[in-house]
């Protein structure tokens, strides 16, 4: 059989399974049978300007994944319409500055009122240098970047009951002390049957620098953990501070924060938009010329059994009811937004929607004097633990007269708890905590607001735990609900950061939404094998 008579077969075989079990079961055999090829979600799909002609696409949710999909899609020629239910865009995507409300379920709404110029990143506040897919949209949507300080080796580990310690004294007398041990292993033959001579005699004077250990290699302290007196002039020589006992170190609930800069996402070259993270979201509204419809609180989603979507909506500003229609669909709404609004998806597609629950996140921030530049904290992060987190300290406007502090950051069931407590019980505890890292400077802290995002409307958490549906952590998730929404269902697609291996990132969202972008482009370009 040659290669047209093979190609009218399979067109006939598949046109006879769309007619009999819709397109959802003709997509299904198309895979299967080797004629759709793989979707890579690393960059942007390359579609012809007219790919797109004559289709219509609405894309729910105007998210990160939201902007993503309406610009791609565009410049490869579909119709596109955008529905937001909030009166701006971005998502999660949000900075705060003075003047902005903070509505969240049950509480009383909050005006910010920083000082001029400062600004909260109350979603993600910084970008990963690895994070190519956000900053390639950065570099096309002419958004001006800076450095963001991730680490700041002046910075503090704390805990109740267990004192303050510098961050590059817990982490260089760690090093010296673990090379120590590790020394005397070596030095006793305790690791004969996993070294060699030859290894002996390169490891030992490895551990010495690595440690910087005394010539009896034995750990004394070290100038790299901070000076008790700084090298200055004349005879003024340079003395280290004393080392911390090494039961105090391994003892210390925070100790694990020494680790912090070595994870993948958090290592440096970290960037941040030059005036805060929402100036991407102006980036891709400058860029996109198709209706991004604001005050569209979606209602109803009917895929009617794959012939196009019928999308209805309430104009949140008017009440009035509204009605889309289009070929296709992107919904990029969180899944617990997503599982109470009614539609007509597989029963197995919703059991999954509505299978994973939401995680926790909270953010407080403050207006204050750059007291912690004091103590030559530029940037960076001091770790407390407990249902606070952490506090972090601004990259930007140093040296100016203030500063946006962040006193709390916290996820995951710690932050469910302190998410319960009154809003002034959540911001005297991050006083507190700032408090105890910077004695006398609570009274400094001003004009606090808080982020609960397991009640901020129309997202009610911040990411899903898929990490109870399957897979161990980030970049592992894996379970038959995630693979299920990661497929298209007819004529909808779901994207979004929700639906990545970074549901915390919002290169997730980029991700997603390229990977999305291209299924949908292949089903246009490949339904005319099944006659529809």
């Amino acid at each position: 059989m040659g290669d047209w008579e093979m190609g009218i077969s399979r067109r006939l075989l598949l046109q006879r399974i769309g007619a009999s079990g819709g397109y959802g079961a003709a997509y299904s055999a198309m895979r299967a049978l080797g004629l759709l090829g793989a979707f890579a979600g690393t960059a942007p799909p390359a579609l012809a300007a007219d790919a797109g002609a004559g289709k219509r696409v609405v894309v729910l949710g105007g998210g990160i994944a939201g902007l993503v999909s309406a610009y791609e899609l565009e410049r490869a020629g579909f119709s596109v319409t955008l529905l937001e239910a909030r009166e701006r865009l971005g998502g999660r995507n949000w900075t705060l500055r003075d003047g902005s409300k903070v509505e969240m379920v049950g509480e009383d709404t909050q005006t910010v009122a920083f000082s001029d110029g400062l600004y909260m990143n109350a979603g993600p506040a910084r970008i990963p240098s690895h994070h190519e897919g956000l900053l390639s949209y950065c570099r096309k949507l002419d958004v001006p970047l800076e450095v963001e300080i991730n680490s700041s080796r002046s910075a503090y580990f704390w805990a109740e009951g267990a004192g303050r310690l510098q961050m590059r004294q817990g982490v260089n007398d760690t090093r010296g002390y673990l090379s120590e041990l590790l020394a005397k292993a070596v030095s006793r033959g305790a690791l004969d049957q996993d070294l060699s001579v030859e290894d002996k005699e390169k490891l030992l004077p490895f551990l010495r620098q690595y440690g910087d250990l005394a010539p009896d290699m034995s750990f004394k302290g070290t100038e790299r953990s901070g000076l008790a007196q700084p090298p200055g002039a004349a005879d003024q020589f340079a003395r280290a501070r004393a080392p911390a006992a090494f039961r105090d170190l391994i003892g210390h609930p925070q100790i694990g924060s020494t680790l912090f800069e070595d994870n993948i996402n958090m290592q440096a070259t970290m960037f941040q938009p030059v005036g805060g993270m929402d100036r991407i979201v102006a980036g891709f509204e400058r860029a996109i010329a198709s209706p991004l419809v604001r005050g569209a609180e979606v209602t109803r989603i009917r895929t009617q059994g794959g012939r196009g979507v019928q999308i209805a909506y309430r104009d949140r500003a008017s009440g009035a009811a509204r009605r889309v229609e289009a070929d296709y669909a992107i919904i990029t709404i969180p899944l617990a937004l997503l599982a109470r609004i009614d539609n007509d998806f597989d029963k197995e597609v919703q059991a999954a929607i509505a299978s994973v629950p939401n995680d926790f996140s909270n953010k407080i921030g403050f207006d204050a004097p750059r007291f912690w530049e004091k103590e030559q904290i530029y940037g960076g992060l001091s770790f407390v633990g407990g249902e606070t987190g952490l506090v972090w300290y601004p990259s930007n406007g140093l040296h100016s007269p203030r500063g946006m502090l962040l006193a709390c950051y916290g996820s995951g069931p710690r932050a469910e708890a302190f998410a319960r407590r009154p809003l002034p019980e959540q911001v005297a505890m991050a006083r507190h905590v700032v408090g105890r890292l910077h004695p006398g400077h609570e009274a400094d802290l001003t004009n606090p607001v808080v982020v609960n995002w397991s009640k901020i409307p129309f997202n009610l958490g911040p990411w899903p735990r898929w990490g109870e549906r399957g897979g161990a952590q980030e970049g592992h998730f894996d379970s038959r609900e995630y693979r299920l929404l990661n497929r298209p269902h007819g004529p909808a697609y779901f994207a979004g950061a929700h639906l990545s291996q970074t549901p915390g990132w919002q290169e997730g969202a980029v991700c997603s939404a390229q990977r999305t972008i291209a299924a949908l482009a292949a089903q246009v370009r490949d339904r005319s094998l099944t006659g529809g």
